[in-house]
């Protein structure tokens, strides 16, 4: 296993600027992230968690500061650079699931795997990998409509998976799910981490669902405030 950081946060801002107001989201947040790692981000509403996962996946950058992903420091790509980068780089799993209702499951998690170069083959074995690593190959000719919530969150961190990233990422990602599925997923996610070397990043206001996770750290006003072993 690498013992380089998937994650190195270096004394990173984020500040907004609203008309004459200026935001201080994030105020200078360090964090690093083992490989493997399972960490859950709790905190208030506004306290910048949300924030710094985004910076994590690319979608979002720092005022000042460094984000390093993977051995790469993305603080400074431009959006091009970003694009390219994520698709390879990160799966990201959102709370509503995100499946497109008229594609299938098996195409579902294809997606991703469309816009990188891969031969319609490769494509194939990288999908149903995914899918028989979430248990559900049996269900890739399956709509989202014929799936349970539980299932469709299961296909949703199979698509994260299918491009083989270092770095997944779920924004309260079993928000709308009830209690017996969202102990299914997360106990999935451990799996992922222990056994295949993943690395998961949430922010959750459950606190159940941290639980389920190696490390929780909480933010308060754009600070990181506490470290709890789990």
């Amino acid at each position: 296993m690498n013992t380089e950081p998937v994650v190195l946060i270096e004394n990173v801002h984020k500040v907004y600027q609203r008309g004459p107001e200026q935001l201080d989201i994030l105020k200078g947040v360090n964090l690093a992230v083992p490989q493997g790692e399972f960490l859950a981000l709790m905190g208030p509403s506004g306290s910048g968690k949300t924030t710094l996962l985004n910076l994590m996946a690319g979608v979002d950058s720092p005022t000042s500061g460094r984000v390093v992903v993977h051995g790469r420091d993305i603080s400074s790509f431009n959006e091009d650079q970003l694009a390219a980068w994520r698709t390879r780089n990160i799966g990201y799993i959102f709370q509503s699931f995100n499946l497109v209702p008229v594609l299938t499951a098996y195409e579902n998690v294809e997606l991703p795997l469309l816009l990188l170069p891969l031969t319609r083959a490769r494509r194939h074995e990288q999908v149903m990998t995914a899918l028989e690593t979430v248990g559900l190959a049996d269900h890739r000719n399956h709509l989202p409509s014929q799936l349970s919530g539980g299932q469709e969150q299961r296909i949703a961190l199979a698509r994260a998976l299918a491009p083989d990233p270092p770095l997944l990422l779920g924004d309260e990602p079993t928000g709308d799910l009830d209690r017996e599925n969202a102990e299914r997923v997360l106990a999935l996610v451990g799996i992922l981490c222990r056994e295949l070397g993943k690395t998961f990043v949430m922010v959750t206001h459950d606190p159940k669902a941290a639980a389920a996770a190696t490390r929780v750290l909480h933010m308060d006003k754009g600070v990181l405030v506490e470290n709890v072993p789990v």
